[in-house]
């Protein structure tokens, strides 16, 4: 990259060429039908398709996969259909879009999963509640996987990958951040397992490092990209030295030749709670060899001085998308912004999907 290099600059992205290095992130907004795509999501993903790359909300891998209520999922033909009509509805306005792939491991209540119990790599229970069919509910104790299941769970992934080239993607993201199950796997605070999946860095990085494997045979690295987030405490995650950890996985993740990493920058959750790796991306910049995407509370200044200054290739933004749809427009000519209404972020407002969803105006509106 040269010191011209901007937000607005073309980029290649693995398999993909890019118009802009502003990517809209995946954010949790719970519209879908039950757990299939709907229409109205189909409107909500074509209003941004002027970012240089939609990552789509979490997206479950199998019906025990579940963190939340209307959550879509890529596990059944009718999921599959519906995700047809957002990838459509994206790539008729010339967008690019990726799938992220995710399991909440034990973030879940018997209450979203038909009664049977959450799975973890560990029977240590996160911290937090969720909304579920019957109130509002503390984290369950989950129950440990046996060593025997995992190759099950890694399989899911790997079909997810497959109906996300059914449905029309242009690539996948995995969610190995934010407390779910890659990232159980990786952290001593969620995983304590004695086989080859727990204890040592190496084992307790086995399970992210099959799964991509699994991932890739499928579309090939340059079209898979893989969230992280070094720093993140949701759910009461933690890790005696994450540094060391998230150090390993990164550096292993050079062999894949992946589309990107995705690194997380710790909030203010994060940084009240713990002493947590701060800033992220110069601890890690050097290790890995390929693309990175920096997401972290970034405007349009501080974006183009993460790309300047190379320290990452992109730059990803979840409330500024979420309330501006055409925001690469706005960043170019300086325009105000819309102001997110945190009320619908994760869910309908007066009882109508559309408010803070599909009615965010844009500069032409």
């Amino acid at each position: 990259m040269s010191s011209e290099t901007t937000l607005f600059s073309p980029v290649q992205l693995g398999g993909n060429t890019l118009p802009n290095r502003m990517v809209m992130a995946p954010m949790t907004r719970l519209r879908a039908n039950g757990t299939i795509p709907t229409e109205l999501m189909a409107t909500y993903y074509a209003q941004r398709a002027s970012a240089g790359l939609i990552i789509t909300e979490c997206t479950m891998v199998s019906p025990f996969s579940s963190g939340y209520m209307n959550c879509p999922g890529i596990y059944t033909t009718e999921q599959v259909e519906g995700w047809k009509l957002v990838t459509q509805a994206v790539h008729e306005k010339d967008g690019k879009i990726f799938l992220q792939l995710w399991h909440s491991g034990r973030v879940t209540h018997p209450a979203l999963l038909n009664g049977e119990s959450p799975i973890a790599p560990s029977a240590i229970a996160g911290i937090g509640q969720l909304h579920t069919p019957i109130g509002k509910v503390d984290l369950p104790t989950p129950r440990a996987l046996e060593t025997e299941e995992i190759p099950t769970i890694i399989e899911q992934f790997r079909q997810g990958a497959e109906n996300a080239i059914e449905a029309g993607f242009n690539g996948i993201e995995l969610h190995g951040a934010f407390g779910y199950l890659i990232d159980q796997f990786l952290q001593d605070g969620s995983n304590q397992r004695t086989d080859r999946y727990g204890g040592s860095i190496e084992n307790r990085a086995r399970f992210l490092l099959e799964v991509v494997d699994a991932v890739t045979k499928v579309w090939g690295g340059d079209r898979v990209g893989i969230k992280l987030s070094p720093s993140n405490t949701f759910y009461g995650m933690r890790d005696s030295d994450p540094k060391a950890i998230f150090s390993y996985v990164i550096n292993a993740l050079n062999d894949f030749n992946l589309a990107y990493i995705h690194l997380m920058e710790p909030n203010e959750i994060d940084l009240a709670n713990a002493d947590v790796i701060n800033p992220v991306l110069p601890v890690f910049r050097p290790i890995y060899n390929g693309t990175i995407i920096t997401n972290g509370g970034y405007e349009k200044v501080s974006g183009n001085r993460a790309i300047a200054t190379e320290q990452a290739e992109l730059v990803s933004y979840g409330k500024l998308f979420l309330a501006n749809p055409d925001l690469p427009q706005r960043f170019k000519v300086d325009a105000s912004l819309n102001e997110p209404n945190p009320k619908t972020f994760y869910g309908r407002g007066d009882n109508n999907l559309e408010v803070g969803y599909t009615d965010y105006p844009s500069l032409e509106a």
